[in-house]
């Protein structure tokens, strides 16, 4: 923590998930009280039980916590689109956000600090256009998931609590999340690219999420929606060359746009592997953040373990 500053107490949503638990345990190094937004019963003073399904909230255990951090939000890769699993994908950010940010906001003390997830699927499918926190939002599912989510965090800032919002962008772990899948098929010598392979890949490592966070919970000027991407977005072919590099394996076996289709349906295909979103993080960089993996290739290097 900065130093002269006061330990935090500070409260996850989401903990158990691969942003979650990397969180904790930052914060825990750093000598912070950290506590855990849960769905189960609570084993410790320092777990809050809440059900956003059922719209129902510890409204006593979230008193005393001087930060909230919330990442929960049901997984959107785990199973196709039908209308049932968008619909849970979509209440579970806005509903659950809503409920959390209302309650927050009607506390005789709030916390000062909410920091909400958000994802740069805000921006939808842009081709090779640059986009900042500046750019309006784009068309699409995720598109309007993000826009909602964003702002179901209101209540918590017309009561003055300082709201940040980072658009988080792909990643990079080989305990979760895209990179995790895509490491036995490469590590076999049957990566390729995807469709055309021209789509634009926002990314940030692991350590650099975390990272981001921190200085989110540490930094009163952060507010608003910002950019968790690392400053250099790379194409899909890139990617995968890169990746191929790193693993010293060839990627030989590009896969068609038709066969994502028919394995994830039209509509998820098109909107997690083949749109391109090409974003910058111009908010952090205004603010001298420093990123430790600023390339994709040291970046790979770091977190895939030899």
């Amino acid at each position: 923590m900065p130093e002269g500053a006061k330990p935090m107490r500070v409260l996850v949503s989401g903990s158990s998930g691969l942003i979650g638990s990397a969180l904790v345990r930052r914060l825990q190094d750093r000598g912070h009280v950290v506590g855990r937004l849960v769905r189960r019963q609570t084993k410790s003073e320092h777990e809050v039980r809440w059900d956003p399904d059922r719209l129902e909230i510890d409204r006593e255990g979230l008193e005393g916590w001087s930060a909230v951090v919330h990442l929960a939000g049901e997984n959107i890769a785990s199973g196709r689109w039908t209308s049932a699993r968008k619909k849970r994908i979509r209440e579970s950010r806005v509903l659950g956000t809503g409920l959390l940010s209302d309650t927050l906001a009607g506390l005789p003390e709030p916390p000062a600090t909410l920091v909400c997830a958000s994802a740069i699927g805000f921006y939808g499918n842009r081709g090779d256009e640059v986009l900042t926190e500046e750019s309006p939002q784009g068309k699409g599912f995720l598109a309007s998931v993000c826009l909602a989510w964003e702002a179901a965090a209101q209540p918590a800032r017309q009561v003055g609590i300082r709201v940040a919002q980072p658009r988080i962008g792909i990643v990079l772990s080989p305990d979760g999340g895209a990179l995790k899948k895509m490491l036995l098929p490469f590590r076999l010598g049957l990566g390729g690219r995807l469709g055309s392979g021209n789509q634009w890949i926002s990314w940030i490592s692991l350590p650099d999420m975390i990272g981001v966070l921190m200085r989110a919970l540490e930094d009163d000027d952060m507010s608003g929606a910002y950019n968790a991407v690392a400053p250099n977005p790379v194409t899909n072919a890139e990617f995968t060359r890169t990746l191929g590099k790193v693993l010293g394996r060839p990627t030989l076996f590009p896969v068609p746009e038709f066969a994502l289709r028919l394995m994830l349906g039209a509509e998820m295909a098109q909107e997690l592997l083949l749109a391109s979103a090409r974003v910058e993080p111009r908010r952090l960089q205004a603010h001298h953040h420093e990123f430790l993996h600023k390339d994709l290739e040291t970046a790979l290097r770091a977190v895939i373990p030899v």
